[in-house]
């Protein structure tokens, strides 16, 4: 990924104004985007219990009197076993050389493992990056384990400093945005402040449907499963009409999603509603089907139409 260091807002800000973008890099399922999501005040990424929940970068932006953030929210890395998963760790990788700040990511609640050691290897490479060490779930630990995990997570590498939060009740984090701020530079501003991401709105929809989706779906499903937009439309009643099509690979999952007399299907249309609603401060009709795309995943014509690969 590259990012272009240009100014997109020619607009006057505070002396001392800071900005830069900060790449969160970690394995699957560690909280990165819970805790995007948490400083952003809003859902702009979807967070489920499902590994390689997040399927691309997407920058979250957070704009201050003081400072412009732009955090960099990247795929877990891993091994992959299919072309978007060579996509998902390619993007996770190529944010880091780009950013002003890294943040490596880690989930307390296990020890570390190989893909802990290959994140770390990874930020170790881009030696001239200052490099925070975010030690993620203190909350689901016990205080007799808390001493252990620490300092295995702190064998990995040379930090600039750490934090322990917990990016699902928010403790720890406020603190980690001030020692953020801090280290990057004065500079200005790079998009409007009432920009939240980079991503068009139907990637944004298709994120809220597709985390609805992987609440429900279970095994190997929620892998399988995409999501494309073909329509949003906002009609002249003030209704916002969306029509989407959740994808999988094979017809087995395609009843699976379904579900029997319908009813998995208008429980994750159900509550996607709910949430673009809120979202979007509008009524919302959506209107979703479920087709079969065998082997989508290792099909790069697929992987284009979904934005997830260029």
């Amino acid at each position: 990924m590259d990012i272009d260091p240009t100014p997109l807002i020619p607009e006057e800000v505070p002396a001392g104004h800071r900005s830069g973008f900060i790449a969160i890099v970690g394995k699957p399922n560690v909280g990165k985007s819970t805790l995007v999501n948490h400083w952003l005040g809003t859902k702009v990424a979807a967070v489920s219990s499902k590994p390689q929940t997040t399927r691309t970068r997407l920058l979250g932006i957070l704009t201050r009197e003081d400072a412009q953030l732009v955090f960099i929210d990247t795929p877990g890395i891993h091994l992959p076993h299919n072309r978007l998963g060579e996509i998902m760790v390619q993007q996770a990788r190529s944010a880091v050389p780009d950013a002003d700040l890294v943040l490596l990511m880690v989930d307390l609640t296990t020890p570390p493992n190989q893909a802990d050691q290959a994140v770390a290897a990874l930020v170790a490479d881009n030696v001239q990056l200052p490099a925070l060490l975010v030690l993620n779930k203190a909350d689901a630990l016990a205080p007799d384990q808390l001493t252990e995990r620490l300092d295995a997570y702190r064998a990995l590498g040379q930090f600039d400093g750490e934090a322990v939060i917990s990016a699902l009740t928010g403790e720890g984090a406020a603190a980690l945005l001030e020692r953020i701020v801090s280290i990057l530079p004065t500079g200005p501003r790079f998009f409007p402040a009432d920009q939240l991401t980079d991503q068009p709105d139907r990637f944004f929809v298709a994120e809220v449907i597709r985390e609805k989706a992987l609440g429900h779906l279970e095994q190997e499903v929620p892998h399988a499963a995409a999501v494309l937009v073909n329509s949003f439309v906002e009609r002249e009643d003030g209704v916002l009409a969306i029509e989407a099509d959740i994808l999988v690979e094979r017809d087995s999952q395609k009843g699976i999603v379904i579900g029997k007399g319908g009813a998995m299907l208008k429980a994750i249309g159900s509550e996607a509603r709910a949430d673009l609603e809120r979202f979007y401060g509008c009524r919302v009709y959506l209107g979703l089907w479920v087709k079969v795309r065998k082997d989508w995943r290792k099909n790069m014509h697929y992987l284009r139409d979904l934005g997830l690969a260029d």
